[in-house]
């Protein structure tokens, strides 16, 4: 190769180098534009309600003209959705990654199947429940045959002292660490009947998760009770709970049925998953 068809190519390396690539300065404003998204998205996430740019911008620590930016192109990729009155919430797309989401994790394809075996065993709704911080959320559901309606559906976040599952979820927690947890996060519940005594959960969370079995009634909902147990790793903690969600009545007068139903189900999770070796 001659000299100057080298140097020939040597510039057009260049001028594709600056064509191609990114300067620092550019991949830094690329990434805070992803920062702010998604600082935009966990805000809807953790309030759970749509809101408007201005609150927005309020809760995130941004100028009002950025968050205008980024939501407007949010709302025309369909990863939020803008209502009529202006506020935005999650869009569609989100939804469509959540389920590409499940789909890849054994564990989810392996509860349910389990859950719609017990709802169709118990004939009551049964959910599979997991912890997010210090909320405990609904990851999914079979509707029960009868007319008993569940308020809670996939994707519904309480605090954890509200629900049998709540305190299966931290009961391997050390004793100290669940007393701070409940300290932070316990709240009153809509019906007033929820335990907000911290020392008082913890205790209930561990002997809960010891024998393997949770049972709330009228705690969070009038006149609904829910029998949970625990899904356990091999290490011993609880990933997840699989519940039963029923009239309170039902629980009352037949509990002895419920709870075998329920602890076998969380069983065959674990053996499935090849849990089952730990203490």
């Amino acid at each position: 190769m001659n000299v100057d068809a080298k140097t020939s190519d040597m510039d057009a390396t260049r001028d594709f180098e600056k064509t191609e690539k990114p300067d620092a300065n550019a991949r830094r404003s690329r990434v805070s534009g992803i920062d702010r998204a998604l600082q935009v998205l966990d805000h809807l996430y953790e309030t759970g309600s749509p809101a408007g740019v201005y609150g927005i911008a309020k809760a995130i620590g941004a100028p009002l003209s950025t968050v205008y930016v980024i939501i407007d192109d949010l709302v025309e990729k369909n990863l939020l959705s803008r209502n009529n009155d202006g506020s935005v919430w999650l869009g569609a797309r989100l939804y469509h990654y959540g389920l590409a989401y499940a789909r890849s994790l054994d564990f989810l394809d392996v509860a349910n199947h389990e859950m719609h075996n017990l709802s169709r065993i118990s004939g009551e709704t049964v959910q599979v429940c997991g912890r997010d911080g210090d909320h405990m959320m609904v990851l999914a559901m079979a509707d029960g045959p009868g007319h008993f309606h569940v308020t809670s559906r996939v994707g519904t976040r309480v605090p954890l002292n509200w629900t049998a599952s709540g305190r299966l979820l931290v009961g391997h927690l050390p004793e100290a660490e669940r007393l701070e947890l409940f300290k932070r996060c316990a709240k009153s519940s809509p019906t007033g009947r929820a335990v907000i005594e911290p020392a008082a959960l913890s205790k209930a969370a561990g002997d809960a998760l010891q024998s393997r079995i949770s049972i709330q009634a009228g705690e969070s909902d009038y006149a609904v009770a829910c029998v949970a147990s625990p899904v356990c790793d091999d290490k011993g903690t609880c990933v997840a709970t699989i519940s039963i969600v029923l009239p309170e009545q039902k629980i009352a007068d037949n509990p002895v049925r419920y709870t075998a139903e329920v602890k076998a189900s969380a069983e065959r999770i674990e053996t499935v998953m090849g849990w089952r070796s730990h203490s």
